[in-house]
């Protein structure tokens, strides 16, 4: 019975031990960021934005600049002024400091929006690549070694229509 036993263990081990081998998936790292940021492409947009950026600064500082001298020119004049026009250029000058700040929101938002249109096809062509060149090495999961990343899937299983159906969406 004893040796019954020992039998037994050893076969569970020496099984156990090769499914372990045999379930282990092949995984690779790599950084995504730095692969980004190396390719062509990710710098000429890049240099696409600086140029729309410094052609956005340059627009507004140009109205403030034509703001402030307003101020200064009405507040030079404002001793010769009704209080009645003072008061309505004292609006005037709110409304424009409103529309420059506008100006400002539309223009960072533009800016973000040509930021994702110029970027979405280089982070696609990069994660494609990685998928491809992950197959035909043959591993299943590659890291992101890229600080604060998450995982890029190249041919492990895909839970998003299980998570899916078990949420009835």
């Amino acid at each position: 019975m004893r040796q019954f036993r020992t039998l037994f263990l050893a076969v569970a081990v020496m099984l156990g031990a090769t499914a372990f081998t045999n379930a282990q998936s092949k995984v690779a790292h790599i950084a995504s960021q730095e692969l980004i940021e190396s390719m062509p492409a990710y710098e000429e947009a890049m240099n696409q934005l600086q140029k729309l950026q410094r052609t956005y600064d340059t627009e507004i500082r140009d109205l403030m600049t034509e703001a402030q001298n307003t101020f200064q020119r009405y507040e030079a004049e404002a001793s010769t002024m009704t209080d009645e026009e003072n008061a309505k250029r004292a609006n005037e000058l709110q409304q424009t400091q409103r529309s420059i700040g506008e100006y400002r929101n539309n223009a960072m938002q533009e800016l973000q929006q040509k930021e994702m249109e110029l970027l979405q096809p280089i982070l696609e062509k990069a994660r494609e690549t990685i998928q491809k060149v992950a197959r035909e090495k043959g591993y299943d999961y590659v890291l992101d070694s890229t600080t604060g990343a998450g995982l890029l899937m190249a041919d492990g299983y895909d839970l998003m229509a299980d998570v899916k159906a078990e949420l009835g969406i």
